[in-house]
């Protein structure tokens, strides 16, 4: 499944063949997107311009698609939050969206039938991106691009005050470990890559990175996958060192990647309008195929 920002639609591929399957018209430039535990819908946040650079007001809805019908059911109306961007879900489902105009991240309890946000939490930074969420939904940390800050916030209680700390030049990648006791921001404009003690919020590691680290995945082994956008090019590095024990160059740009632990491969969107198939193990590119205009964000279903 994947997101074509500027063909403006959700798309599903046979990932053996590449063959396209489906594809759902969406608004104008949908961004990221989360599916629920049981794949059954699949929450859209609409950004509704093409790169955060842009002027408009952007989008203010979560497109809901019903991944059974793979339609568009409806939408939730979130006005006056506009640019929503980051997105996520905690293991009870409840859907978190972002906006990057309001620096609020809205949560939304029962999403399948919400019209409204439950509860909304500031952000604590300006222009807010992207966030990584703790399973149980109590903490979310904030990539800020403007402010060049990482907030740690809790969504279930708007009276604890963000803590900010300054990772590097323009924060975007992000992922919590899975012992949710680091936190990993990846800087485009240093490019960087550092480690952040959850608890105390200090950096416990920083090193250097590829050309614009734009993006970090999880892999099996203690690994992490980096997306480096200008730098054409993925970056495998051990998480506990940060040191580069991996690299592959693409053709393209990578917007984003899913990750297929079964397989040790994962699956990058690159601005050629292909999606590459990498294996892991060897950093090689393994396969491809053709998209429409601008894939980015992406996930494997299961068969039904």
């Amino acid at each position: 499944m994947l997101i074509e920002k500027s063909s403006h639609c959700l798309s599903f591929y046979d990932c053996e063949s590449g063959a396209l399957v489906d594809s759902i018209a969406l608004p104008e430039f949908p961004h990221e997107f989360v599916v629920d535990s049981a794949q059954r819908y699949a929450y859209v946040a609409h950004y509704g311009v093409r790169t955060s650079s842009s002027t408009e007001p952007g989008g203010a809805s979560i497109l809901v698609i019903d991944l059974v019908g793979r339609k568009l059911q409806r939408r939730i109306d979130c006005r006056p939050f506009y640019r929503l961007h980051g997105i996520g879900m905690d293991r009870l489902d409840r859907l978190y969206a972002l906006s990057e105009t309001a620096g609020v991240l809205l949560r939304f309890d029962d999403p399948p039938t919400a019209e409204l946000p439950s509860r909304a939490v500031v952000s604590g930074g300006l222009k807010s991106h992207l966030f990584a969420l703790s399973r149980d939904g109590r903490w979310a940390y904030c990539i800020n691009l403007l402010s060049h800050t990482v907030t740690k916030i809790s969504p279930q209680d708007a009276t604890i005050a963000p803590v900010a700390i300054i990772p590097g030049e323009k924060p975007e990648g992000t992922l919590l470990s899975g012992d949710e006791k680091t936190l990993y921001v990846s800087n485009r404009l240093s490019g960087t890559i550092v480690s952040i003690d959850t608890e105390t919020m200090e950096i416990t590691r920083r090193a250097s990175c590829r050309t614009d680290p734009a993006r970090i995945y999880a892999l099996p082994g203690d690994r992490l996958l980096i997306a480096n956008y200008e730098g054409r090019s993925a970056s495998l590095l051990a998480s506990d060192t940060l040191e580069e024990i991996g690299l592959v160059q693409f053709p393209g740009r990578p917007a984003a990647a899913c990750v297929d632990d079964l397989s040790n491969t994962a699956f990058l969107s690159l601005d050629t309008n292909q999606s590459v198939r990498l294996e892991l193990e060897t950093m090689r590119i393994v396969g491809s195929f053709d998209t429409k205009a601008e894939p980015d964000c992406c996930f494997l279903l299961a068969k039904r």
